[in-house]
């Protein structure tokens, strides 16, 4: 299968810059795979298509201030914190390259730290002088993705507003658009709603780069499906319920962890979904938003459409990236969303 059919061009104005206030008021994309028709709606009405037969699931990572910026030889540097290793170590994206050279050391705000090693994908290794949560704490900026330039959003506004566990670089973004008072609205709706945990790495987002999908070799994010939680979604496969992932973190979690049933655990998991190959288990329909050209995440969405029975996915992911388009729908992190029911 090649990358690039997942390739459509996107004027930036397309881009959002800034997210929907209030957060439900962002545009929802309803696609009925059973008889193919589109609905337009505003977030805040997906209550029309959830009820007591559909079981919410959430991922409730929460993103990490990690980006720090300073200045050194007149120009701005960046590291960017992937990874706390512990005492004071942690793996980071650096930024300009040159100047993060190994031995390099500098400070910031009176706090040093020290280049110890560069890794074979060009990343760091680098030694804080204090506990890397101390230092993130007082300086670390939210990592807002490279394609939000020119953003006015406050920091909170790239949380979900159920995030709970610290340990992602980037917001799980589907989960954005819901509001206290919309999921409120929905558990008393009957929707029951549950949470997992996949702490969100910066090989979500990449392109794949490899002219054959089937080449590209997927990252790994940390995980936890809860007991509480496994034991919840296992009795509402017994009741027949539908299994409702918001966002493809969500994803990630549920299809690494099903077979027959849930099982609850903590791990890793590198589980890559495209079209023409992967059997979904866990998930009925799904909360996406609109991804980048040529990522995982849109060749996900691919397969979910396969999975609901649609005969050529990757064509009818493109064309319902263009109805958006047409209909003037934002993409990415601050975008609108869609439901494929």
């Amino acid at each position: 299968m090649k990358t690039s059919d997942f390739d459509f061009e996107l004027p930036e104005s397309f881009i959002a810059q800034d997210p929907a206030e209030p957060r439900d008021m962002s545009k929802l994309l309803v696609f009925d795979t059973a008889n193919g028709q589109i609905h337009h709606k505003r977030f805040r009405e997906i209550g029309e298509f959830l009820g007591p037969e559909d079981v919410l699931v959430l991922n409730s990572s929460k993103v990490l201030p990690v980006r720090l910026l300073f200045d050194a030889d007149g120009a701005e540097k960046e590291i960017f914190v992937l990874k706390d290793l512990g005492d004071g170590l942690c793996q980071a994206l650096v930024r300009p390259g040159k100047y993060f050279k190994v031995g390099r050391t500098g400070s910031f705000s009176d706090v040093n730290f020290e280049v110890l090693e560069i890794f074979e994908d060009g990343t760091r290794l680098i030694r804080f002088e204090l506990p890397l949560s101390e230092v993130l704490a007082q300086f670390g900026q939210m990592p807002l993705p490279p394609y939000i330039s020119d953003s006015k959003s406050l920091p909170g506004q790239y949380q979900t507003v159920y995030a709970r566990e610290a340990g992602s670089v980037a917001a799980p973004t589907a989960g954005l658009h819901f509001t206290e008072s919309l999921l409120q609205n929905l558990e008393q709706n009957g929707v029951e709603i549950l949470k997992v945990i996949l702490h969100v790495g910066r090989g979500t987002f990449l392109p794949v780069s490899t002219d054959l999908v089937e080449e590209h070799l997927m990252h790994h994010e940390e995980f936890e499906l809860p007991v509480a939680v496994a034991e919840a979604l296992n009795n509402a496969k017994a009741l027949k319920k539908r299994v409702v992932a918001v966002g493809t973190t969500s994803v990630r979690v549920l299809e690494s962890n099903f077979e027959t049933e849930f099982t609850a655990g903590k791990g890793n998991t590198d589980i890559f979904i495209y079209p023409g190959k992967y059997q979904w288990k866990a998930v009925d329909r799904l909360i996406t938003n609109f991804h980048l050209p040529k990522s995982t995440l849109i060749m996900l969405v691919a397969s979910f459409l396969e999975n609901k029975g649609i005969a050529d996915p990757t064509q009818k992911v493109i064309e319902l990236y263009e109805v958006a388009k047409k209909n003037n729908y934002r993409f990415y992190s601050f975008g609108d969303g869609m439901l494929i029911i």
